[in-house]
């Protein structure tokens, strides 16, 4: 398992920063963003972008794409596609519809799970999975839908990320972490209590962050654990957070 960041935790900095930060805070992957970082349709920085993430002596846990499936708004998954190829990314984050799951009929999953398969099916050409982001506000806005969608779309190229679920007792959230472990790629780190708008330190968090590792060693998973936001989106918590994170890690056994 590898200790990383989700690039968009730095909206406001440029590549060359995030790597960097990356670097001197003792991270070794980074998750890509879509939408500032490396926009999709955008191949030659995507290139650039890759190149200076490996010179650093990072590795590229996946492309963080804003792709919609089963709408048509946004860039098409083959630009999107084409960026990750280019950038060197073993998968791309996708999101599962545009609506909560309780809000979608039986034609809009049908329309995400077939776009989930279509697309799985090119990025597989190219040795690329695509990995549900576990979200509100998508067919993935539960642990019980997440699990219905990727059984729905069962392909060897399709997996999961998963983030603990807001407002979930620490209990609460392993359990869920212990139901996607079959399909899960990699995992997005923070903790926010009581709700997104009270961003803590991960220290604050860190007797949570340790059972859930400890639930990714027993089940042999290895998965990178990517931070996502710090507490003010102030880069200079990072290294904190940072240090938390391989100390966890480093408790767990790796």
């Amino acid at each position: 398992m590898k200790p990383g960041l989700v690039s968009v935790t730095f909206r406001q900095l440029p590549p060359e920063r995030v790597v960097k930060l990356c670097v001197k805070s003792g991270l070794q992957a980074i998750e890509w963003g879509g939408d500032v970082h490396v926009p999709p349709g955008e191949p030659g920085l995507a290139s650039r972008v890759g190149e200076m993430t490996r010179e650093a002596g990072l590795s590229i846990a996946a492309y963080g794409s804003y792709h919609r499936l089963g709408g048509p708004s946004g860039p098409s998954f083959g630009e999107v596609l084409s960026s990750a190829v280019v950038l060197g990314a073993p998968a791309i984050r996708v999101w599962a519809g545009n609506r909560g799951s309780a809000e979608t009929g039986k034609a809009g999953w049908k329309a995400v799970a077939e776009d989930a398969l279509r697309c799985a099916d090119l990025a597989g050409e190219k040795g690329i999975s695509i990995c549900y982001e576990f979200h509100a506000g998508t067919l993935t806005d539960t642990t019980e839908s997440a699990l219905a969608l990727l059984a729905e779309t069962e392909h060897p190229f399709i997996r999961s990320l998963w983030q603990p679920p807001h407002g979930k007792s620490p209990e609460e959230c392993a359990a869920s972490l212990r139901a996607i472990l079959p399909r899960l790629h990699h995992v997005h780190v923070f903790h926010w209590w009581p709700d997104p708008g009270h961003r803590r330190t991960l220290a604050e968090g860190r007797g949570r962050w340790e059972a859930y590792v400890a639930e990714l060693r027993s089940a042999s998973k290895d998965a990178d654990l990517l931070l996502e936001f710090v507490r003010d989106d102030d880069p200079l918590v990072l290294p904190d957070d940072a240090q938390t994170l391989r100390d966890i890690l480093a408790l767990s056994g790796g």
